[in-house]
């Protein structure tokens, strides 16, 4: 299926850390990135296939607006390099309620419309709230104890992507580390930034591309990017981020997954790539 002159793979190390750093992009369709991040005679059935052969993983976006096909899921397994992994922004039917804790149908809905067809490359599941939606901790306690921790002997990840102020609290903060559920770290935009490890993985999504930067980011700000992305897999903890409380556990590696996301969106693959090329070169 793979054409070398399409879709060449970047070379990946043979030795692997204990945790692993996988950046990407949300999503894959995308006009302006043909001819910029695609080769201009690309077909667009063959984007996926070409994206999943330069990034290390993606967030698939569709999913938030509705429901999926099973046979969709299994086609994008079957595209994908055998090291890819897909994070899925879950339903706003689940997300976009007053009432959290009475999402238990839409939630087995989305689980039971064929996303474990993606078996192995399925990634962490992201949660996404309205900015509007403030913190309250029963509820929000609720909500949690709704997310499957296992379907059918696989392990599910969850991510909560808070953007109201109010859930910059240690109760949220605690309720998270309880549920070993990350907090989306939400990076230069204007949403707050909880910076706080609550899950052994790190889930963070990175808004300041700009146009006049043909990388999307300066040279600085990937090096940045890069060098707290590291630390995250080591177990360390960025200081020039902002968090709810002081670290308290003792370090330990996380897996890393970074998305660039929304900014001047046509250079968020070159600023993908430019960061995973910082990544591999330790």
């Amino acid at each position: 299926m793979t054409d070398p002159q399409r879709a060449k793979p970047r070379t990946r190390k043979t030795t692997r850390p204990a945790a692993r750093i996988r950046i990407g992009i949300g999503g894959w369709t995308y006009e302006p990135w043909r001819g910029r991040f695609y080769p201009g005679d690309l077909t667009q059935k063959r984007e996926l296939e070409y994206a999943s052969r330069q990034l290390t993983s993606i967030e698939i976006n569709g999913t938030f607006y509705g429901t999926q096909r099973a046979t969709s899921f299994e086609k994008w397994h079957d595209e994908t390099p055998d090291d890819f992994v897909f994070s899925l922004k879950a339903p706003r039917f689940a997300t976009h309620r007053r009432v959290l804790a009475e999402a238990g149908d839409s939630i087995e809905r989305f689980f039971s419309s064929g996303v474990l067809a993606l078996k192995d490359k399925l990634g962490p599941i992201n949660w996404q709230f309205a900015p509007t939606k403030q913190f309250d901790a029963e509820d929000f306690d609720g909500f949690l104890r709704l997310l499957p921790q296992q379907i059918d002997g696989r392990t599910i990840r969850h991510a909560v992507e808070v953007r109201h102020e109010s859930f910059a609290h240690p109760e949220f903060i605690a309720l998270a580390r309880e549920h070993e559920v990350a907090v989306v770290i939400a990076g230069d935009s204007d949403y707050p930034q909880i910076a706080d490890v609550t899950a052994p993985f790190v889930y963070a999504r990175i808004m300041g591309t700009v146009e006049q930067e043909s990388l999307g980011y300066s040279k600085q700000a990937l090096d940045a990017w890069a060098e707290r992305a590291k630390q995250w897999a080591t177990g360390a903890r960025p200081e020039d981020l902002r968090s709810v409380e002081p670290a308290t556990r003792e370090p330990a590696p996380c897996d890393v997954f970074l998305y660039v996301i929304s900014g001047y969106k046509a250079n968020n693959p070159r600023a993908a790539m430019a960061l995973i090329e910082r990544v591999d070169k330790t």
